[in-house]
């Protein structure tokens, strides 16, 4: 992924109004980000930890959205799996994320959901640069970059139905 400014993050953002995306808390850190190790950026929102976002490059074009997640508490011994990078975590190390979809069907209270790795660092899980805390990704046949292309895949469904 390239480099993402703040107004570019800001400005990817489809399913909440102008308003609501000049005030969401963008990542401080976005100049120490690892961009070549990243498909997308995710980051919770640390005064809200129910709510989290994600931007990605979908068909050559930044998109933005808005997730929230339960408080549903996990159980330790359950072993859940990542949507976009199918990697497994046990407890709560992956989330039920939700986002609105955008335009008048999110207005309307339209939802679509997706699991994913609960601090979003699917990119550095996939290629191995973070270890989930409790249970190791498994060994796969596909090359790394079929991997990532999964990744993406996968992301990329899930933002389309977000759009749609």
């Amino acid at each position: 992924m390239r480099a993402l400014t703040e107004p570019e993050i800001r400005a990817s953002f489809v399913n909440c109004s102008k308003g609501e995306a000049k005030r969401l808390p963008v990542p401080r850190e976005l100049a120490e980000q690892r961009w070549d190790d990243l498909d997308f950026l995710g980051w919770r929102d640390l005064g809200a930890p129910d709510r989290a976002y994600l931007v990605a490059e979908l068909d050559g074009d930044l998109v933005g959205v808005t997730l929230r997640s339960p408080n549903v508490r996990r159980s330790l011994t359950r072993t859940n799996v990542c949507s976009a990078c199918i990697t497994a975590h046990q407890g709560s190390g992956v989330s039920l994320l939700t986002a609105p979809r955008a335009g008048v069907r999110g207005r309307e209270g339209n939802s679509v959901g997706t699991y994913l790795c609960a601090d979003l660092a699917c990119s550095l899980y996939v290629r191995g640069i973070r270890r989930p805390a409790t249970v190791s990704r498994p060994n796969e046949s596909l090359p790394l970059e079929d991997q990532i292309a999964r990744t993406v895949a996968n992301l990329e469904a899930f933002l389309r139905q977000v759009l749609a």
